[in-house]
């Protein structure tokens, strides 16, 4: 059987580049794309990368690191236009396109390589275009498998291409970290520490038995990457994956302890969660809280229960449970998170809503005039806007 050719494309500085392009007096300078309001770095330009700012930091440390940073207000419309044109070049070139990010995306380019003159040249083909009909840049990797391609993309950032062939992946594992692979965090990694496995090269050598043992059917995951093997398809863009899970997380416009404030915040982000399960036909039956105080210290619990539900009363119920679990009073509290997970699909709803409304009718309304047009009415006497509040948890939906 034949190796697979995956190409994992990852633009580079996705939403600063795009306001660089955008707005020619940023070009060369330091930028950040941010939300409004107290909130975290969404992508630094490159310029900005140089000074040790990265995606995920607070502006206060961001500013400290490069006082003359820029900050530049997200559009997220701008970047899914752009995110949108660039899958239509890829399409160009295979009709297995996995959308795995807004800025990142897969190819299966196993069965038109050779129409091409190869992976190299499509990668080429791929960047020229980019380049030519949006002024941007992209990284891309050529390997077997999906997960070989990402950790190729990573490591000739920005604005390159690397090919890792079969041959070289023994010696390329050997001695490589096991978190340089996609799917291995700090406390994974930490855990295979304590097994006294550093690298990929550890991975592979270790007994199946030990992983096991160890993480469940997970082991098998890992055993496999030690040997960098990844059999998972490119899912094509049209062919949706099962959602694992629903969330939505609210960063708070000033920390608080107010309870009044965190009930309603959770009744918020408790409704939404169960609106968006409803749309997708979904049920859980696993809640989890994510509670983030004003340190940065961030804290989570799940709690699961017997019946599948999709209900906002229900998951508010859970989730609060869990914040009274969590919370330390009197610390104040700067982000809060809730996520069903553990989904079932195609259980429909039947119970109603206080006022004795459906809830296929409440989401109808709402989805005609507006999110929260109809609401509880705990969610009528608060000033909070949910349009400004609320974030959801990542571009992916």
């Amino acid at each position: 059987m034949r190796d697979r050719v995956i190409l994992h494309l990852d633009m580079d500085a996705f939403f600063a580049s795009v306001e660089q392009k955008t707005f020619p007096f940023l070009r060369g300078k330091p930028i950040g794309v941010c939300g409004e309001g107290r909130t975290v770095i969404a992508s630094a330009s490159y310029e900005a990368k140089a000074f040790g700012v990265k995606s995920g930091m607070n502006l206060s440390e961001a500013k400290k690191c490069c006082p003359n940073l820029i900050l530049v207000s997200l559009n997220p419309a701008k970047y899914i236009d752009t995110a949108q044109r660039v899958i239509g070049i890829l399409l160009q070139f295979t009709d297995l396109v996995e959308v795995f990010s807004i800025d990142e995306a897969f190819l299966d380019v196993t069965n038109t390589a050779h129409l091409f003159e190869g992976a190299e040249a499509i990668a080429h083909k791929i960047k020229d275009e980019i380049n030519k009909e949006l002024g941007l840049t992209c990284s891309i990797g050529i390997a077997p498998n999906k997960l070989l391609a990402k950790y190729a993309s990573d490591q000739c950032k920005p604005n390159g291409i690397l090919r890792i062939k079969r041959e070289d992946i023994p010696e390329l594992l050997k001695d490589l970290p096991v978190n340089k692979l996609c799917g291995i965090g700090e406390r994974l990694a930490l855990r295979l520490k304590e097994l006294g496995i550093l690298t990929l090269g550890d991975l592979a050598k270790c007994p199946i038995e030990i992983l096991l043992k160890n993480f469940g059917k997970n082991g098998i995951r890992l055993k496999n990457m030690g040997m960098g093997f990844d059999p998972s398809p490119v899912l094509p863009y049209w062919q949706k994956s099962a959602a694992k899970s629903i969330g939505h997380s609210c960063t708070l416009d000033s920390d608080t302890s107010d309870l009044t404030i965190i009930k309603h915040l959770l009744w918020q982000l408790s409704e939404q969660v169960a609106r968006r399960l409803r749309q997708g036909g979904y049920q859980g039956k696993t809640v989890t809280l994510l509670l983030r105080y004003s340190d940065f210290t961030t804290l989570s619990r799940q709690k699961s229960i017997k019946e599948f539900i999709d209900d906002g009363r229900r998951i508010y119920e859970i989730s609060f449970k869990l914040f009274k679990y969590l919370y330390q009073p009197p610390r104040k509290i700067r982000l809060l998170g809730v996520v069903v997970s553990n989904l079932i699909k195609g259980i429909q709803q039947l119970s109603l809503l206080d006022q004795g409304l459906p809830i296929e009718t409440l989401d109808n309304l709402n989805d005609r005039y507006g999110e929260f047009t109809i609401r509880r009415s705990i969610l009528s006497t608060n000033e909070l806007s949910t349009e400004s509040k609320v974030i959801a948890p990542s571009w992916r939906g």
